[in-house]
């Protein structure tokens, strides 16, 4: 499911996206997947792309936060928790750095681009 939504934020070129291993630091939710969007807009259509590839999957969230103002929309999956940034607010709330000992899942973008790890 964090794959399924690392590539759908991807798809709508996203940048930086990250998949955070949290199932041996956090205990609420197995993965944290991460992305940036340039401007309110493109978060939102990151937002939409992920719920819609998940949705296919019969995978809604059960909670959705920030949608209205668009800087930085959290969707939580229980088993996963999507954050989508805009770039100013990610790099200042810095959740890399907040959670830098945990393991960064290894995926395949599915565009060329200076997204994804």
């Amino acid at each position: 499911m964090a794959l399924e939504a690392a590539r759908a934020a991807d798809d709508k070129k996203a940048t930086d996206v990250r998949i955070m291993d949290m199932r041996d630091t956090l205990g609420i939710t197995d993965y944290f997947v991460v992305a940036s969007g340039r401007n309110e807009r493109q978060v939102r259509r990151i937002q939409d792309a992920v719920e819609e590839e998940l949705r296919k999957h019969d995978t809604k969230p059960v909670r959705r936060e920030g949608v209205r103002f668009g800087r930085w929309i959290l969707l939580d999956y229980i088993d996963m928790v999507v954050h989508i940034f805009l770039d100013e607010d990610r790099a200042f709330y810095n959740l890399e750095r907040l959670w830098g000992d945990v393991p960064i899942v290894e995926w395949q973008p599915s565009r060329t681009s200076e997204a994804g790890s």
